[in-house]
């Protein structure tokens, strides 16, 4: 059984810490921040979140499940992401399972730190990595035309 998110306050003092160094363009390269407003209050909130690219895509994994970036980016249909310094506004595609997959695996493999918030292995089959999709939301980054 995955392993359940809890925001108390070791992990916002974390995401603090990683907000900021996201902001100055330290630590790992697929780092953002994401800005997204909120689904009932219109309000912009901000999160550190990771971003894989592969072949000239990127995408959004929502590794700690449904949470509240995921319901607002549905909502919105759009995000804002920044690094230092650097900020871009991009629609976002929920991926069906099955499109999921691939993302999924490469999330596994590069934020190994995660892994324990999934039921899936590196050694999962195809048919699993689809299944936690549902769990575990995929966005694809669209730029505006």
């Amino acid at each position: 059984m995955a392993k359940s998110y809890r925001v108390g306050p070791g992990t916002r003092a974390v995401n603090r810490v990683f907000l900021t160094m996201t902001r100055l363009g330290m630590g790992k390269g697929y780092r953002f921040i994401l800005t997204v407003n909120g689904r009932k209050s219109g309000r912009p909130y901000s999160t550190p979140v990771d971003v894989m690219s592969a072949g000239g895509e990127r995408w959004l994994v929502a590794a700690y499940g449904v949470s509240n970036w995921v319901r607002n980016a549905r909502v919105a249909g759009e995000v804002g992401l920044s690094r230092g310094g650097r900020s871009e506004n991009l629609r976002v595609v929920e991926l069906d399972p099955g499109e999921s997959v691939a993302v999924l695996r490469q999330y596994l493999r590069e934020v190994p730190v995660t892994r324990a918030y999934f039921d899936v292995t590196l050694d999962s089959s195809d048919a699993e990595f689809a299944a936690e999709a549902a769990g575990h939301p995929v966005f694809r980054l669209v730029p505006f035309a």
